[in-house]
């Protein structure tokens, strides 16, 4: 065979249909049920089903399940949820930030003394002046306290290039620490009593907690941020592969710094809610905060490493860790031990989160 003609056999073989090993016919959907346990935060919420199944048996005459018990539990996950939001939102980006249950102290008592200030001193009475004004002023005080915590971090990440965990460790003590200077040691009390009342513990219809709804609210506006908008797209971006997400153009330490700064916004309306709740702060009652934020948002399925967020996941995992805490005290379980379910929840969910990661990078 001449060379021409095995030059034309070669390109007729080049471009001649190759065989199709795929087989390219549209697959049919698995079973809703298949989809919905492929989801950690359905599995999280079998469980949350399951405590609550268990504690309310266990409780003495089933108290674990009265409405006064369930408000009570709204109310106190209602922090550790905007915690758990902020955490998620960062994380999302591979970003840490241990300090959240510090901004929460330091923005409830900037939002506490504003309050005090405006509203005048304690009145056994209870009458005070500009109590509307007030509790305006001492909200609007908590959200931008916590917005600048938030930015201090974001600063120390991105301009100094310190690692995250080591950083907000460091600013964790500094907020604490500024709290304690400005209250002496102490807690602010004497507030006026519509505090409670019109906003910590004010429910509507007469069962939702009005904070339960501000934060449920937040997070549906955190799953639309992260799902539908460019910001979110860009923090997931970065969590993926940071070096990929600046090569590609997006301005990372601006992002930090402003994922950042919402967080701490987040803190800053968890310490304002945790003063109107109690009408009063409490400087050394959150030392677990940051804890169960973390056990939160990884239970229900947020990457650690980064680059996948579960809002959902979130929400149940804020539910486990609030309802085990309060279940073990109602049944009788003394107090410590909360620290050593929500501590091994936390290494049992990290470690989950690990061997998933690795298999999935396999």
């Amino acid at each position: 065979m001449s060379i021409a003609k095995v030059a034309r056999t070669r390109k007729q073989e080049s471009i001649a249909p190759q065989p199709i090993d795929a087989d390219l016919r549209a697959v049919p959907k698995k079973p809703l049920i298949q989809r919905l346990l492929a989801h950690t935060a359905t599995w999280v919420f079998l469980v949350d089903v399951a405590l609550i199944l268990a504690f309310g048996l266990l409780s003495e005459q089933q108290s674990f399940w009265s409405l006064a018990n369930i408000q009570s539990l709204l109310l106190g996950g209602t922090q550790a949820l905007l915690l758990a939001l902020g955490l998620a939102l960062l994380l999302g980006a591979g970003v840490f930030d241990f300090s959240l249950g510090a901004n929460l102290v330091l923005s409830s008592v900037t939002g506490g003394l504003t309050v005090q200030a405006i509203a005048g001193p304690y009145d056994p009475q209870g009458v005070y002046s500009d109590v509307g004004y007030a509790l305006l002023a001492g909200f609007v005080v908590a959200i931008v306290t916590g917005t600048l915590f938030g930015l201090a971090n974001g600063l120390i990440i991105s301009l100094l290039d310190i690692n995250p965990l080591i950083a907000t460790l460091g600013t964790m003590g500094i907020g604490t620490g500024i709290a304690l200077v400005i209250t002496n040691g102490g807690n602010i009390s004497g507030l006026p009593s519509q505090i409670q009342s019109a906003i910590g513990l004010n429910m509507i219809g007469g069962v939702l907690p009005l904070p339960t709804l501000v934060a449920l609210v937040v997070a549906a506006l955190v799953t639309l941020l992260l799902k539908y908008t460019r910001f979110g797209m860009r923090s997931l971006a970065m969590g993926s592969s940071r070096t990929a997400a600046e090569r590609a153009g997006i301005k990372t330490r601006r992002q930090t710094i402003q994922l950042t700064m919402i967080a701490g916004a987040f803190a800053g309306l968890a310490g304002y809610i945790d003063l109107a709740r109690f009408g009063s702060t409490s400087a050394s009652g959150h030392t677990q905060d940051a804890l169960n934020a973390i056990a939160a948002v990884i239970i229900g399925g947020t990457l650690l490493v980064g680059g996948r967020v579960s809002i959902l996941g979130a929400i149940f995992g804020t539910i486990l860790a609030v309802v085990l805490q309060t279940g073990l005290v109602i049944i009788g379980v003394q107090a410590y031990w909360q620290l050593i379910a929500v501590g091994a929840v936390l290494i049992i969910a990290i470690a989950i989160d690990r061997f998933r990661y690795t298999l999935q990078k396999a």
